[in-house]
């Protein structure tokens, strides 16, 4: 047995008794890990392998051959497939290599987090690593592929007080800004430590260590990015709108975003990446929004969809004026539905005025917001708008909001199919979902509202 299988072998799980979880023995990892074709010289050591075991003791039972979640593949094997390459990104202290650029600033502790740079190893174009508005089409194994290349250097800082925390925040902004990947030394605290974590909720990512130092090598800033940066009186929504009408992509806004880069001189901070994703997509959609509801109405029923990664998504748009929602089905076995014997719904919504409180599905409803309304003022028109998402088995662990903004989007650039009436519309998405129709009723606002809410006009009309 080769030393890194050896020391898998050896390792206690680390397990969160504060939370309830079990521990289970960890033979089948190895046993998953036996095949992957590692090289036997690789010497790995034990402290760097992390490993959690679910509440359920599902994966216990299961090691990774069985599917008794439900899912279609085991989301721990593919993890753990992809921990296997990273294996000899750890063995140093010091990392060279292209930044396509990333930064990740963290949420744990706020207002004192963890910032610092994504730094692959490999020096060649890297740009795609962090763009998701690329990553469309791509499969499970290609998108954690990117994540896991990724090792992360962690800074901690106040999230007030990052102009004076010195250099290593200093250059993590400058690199955040940067157009094209950047030559970057990363000089690490101790080795990259690395996770197989046994639970759905947390995507996939690479190692990460306290980083001792950071160089930067000669990096171009976006001009665009650039110059709101400089303007310390332009207010940070103001920036984001500004850069957005000029072409800069969602991503690059969210990055500088989360950096401390917009806003006024006193207001700057830095944002978790998690939050300043969400805050954007916001922003942006909120204006679009208010253009949206200047616009002549749609005169048709309207269903536009798109299938990717196992998701299914219809976008149902009906004659009227702008009202928004979102809802979404999760199949048991899936990321938010893991142990459940039954299909789960979760939905928000709005009227025309809008909402003023935080959605309770979270980010995936702006990012969907965003790309519905991107597509209404291309058109000029308004509607009422409901996205219906099924996530399905396959969708074998979560991968980022943008998978949601990008499938919306990638349904807006289809041709709709068009309907006269509502109860065809709703016929056809029947057709498109194994959940009953009757069930996406009776979970929506909004469709509730159009079917069987008696309106003042409808009332007129008979007399």
């Amino acid at each position: 047995m080769n030393k890194f299988l050896f020391e898998i072998s050896r390792l206690n799980l680390d397990v969160s008794h504060k939370r309830g979880d079990r521990a289970y023995p960890n033979v089948w990892l190895l046993d998953v890990l036996k095949g992957s074709g590692l090289p036997s010289d690789i010497n790995y050591g034990e402290s760097q392998l992390l490993v959690r075991a679910s509440r359920s003791g599902l994966c216990a039972a299961c090691k990774g051959a069985r599917f008794l979640c439900g899912k279609t593949r085991c989301p721990i094997v593919v993890k753990a497939n992809f921990f296997m390459r990273s294996v000899p990104l750890m063995q140093s202290e010091d990392v060279a290599g292209a930044s396509p650029p990333s930064v990740f600033v963290g949420r744990i502790g706020y207002p004192y987090v963890y910032a610092g740079p994504l730094v692959p190893p490999v020096m060649e174009d890297t740009s795609l690593y962090d763009l998701p508005e690329f990553w469309f089409g791509k499969s499970i194994d290609e998108i954690v592929g990117f994540r896991s290349m990724l090792i992360r250097g962690k800074h901690r800082v106040h999230v007030q007080k990052f102009e004076k925390a010195g250099k290593i925040i200093e250059k993590t902004r400058e690199l955040a800004l940067a157009v094209n990947p950047v030559d970057v030394e990363l000089l690490l605290k101790k080795k990259p430590k690395g996770f197989i974590v046994l639970d759905d909720e947390v995507q996939p990512f690479g190692p990460s260590a306290p980083i001792r130092d950071l160089r930067v090598g000669n990096t171009r800033w976006d001009h665009q990015i650039e110059k709101a940066y400089t303007d310390t009186d332009l207010k940070a929504a103001e920036a984001v709108l500004e850069l957005y009408r000029k072409g800069v992509l969602v991503t690059k806004i969210q990055r500088a975003f989360s950096v401390g880069a917009f806003g006024l001189a006193k207001n700057r901070r830095l944002v978790p990446t998690r939050w300043s994703i969400t805050a954007v997509d916001s922003i942006l959609s909120k204006d679009l929004m208010e253009k949206v509801k200047t616009f002549p109405e749609i005169s048709e029923f309207r269903v536009y969809e798109s299938h990717y990664l196992d998701n299914v998504f219809e976008v149902l748009m009906i004659p009227g004026r702008w009202s928004y929602e979102s809802i979404e089905a999760w199949y048991p076995g899936t990321v938010w539905n893991p142990h459940g014997r039954n299909v789960v719904m979760y939905s928000d919504w709005e009227g025309y005025e809008g909402r003023t409180t935080y959605a309770e599905i979270g980010g995936c409803y702006y990012a969907a917001r965003l790309a519905v309304c991107e597509q209404l003022v291309k058109e000029q028109r308004q509607a009422t708008v409901i996205i219906l998402r099924e996530a399905r088995p396959g969708y074998i662990m979560p991968v980022g909001v943008w998978q949601v903004r990008e499938n919306v989007r990638n349904a807006m650039r289809q041709k709709p199919f068009t309907f006269k009436t509502l109860e065809e519309a709703l016929n056809f998405v029947a057709s498109r979902f194994q959940i009953p129709i009757q069930r996406w009723i009776m979970q929506s606002e909004l469709l509730k509202n159009t079917l069987f809410q008696k309106r003042i006009t409808d009332f007129l009309e008979k007399h």
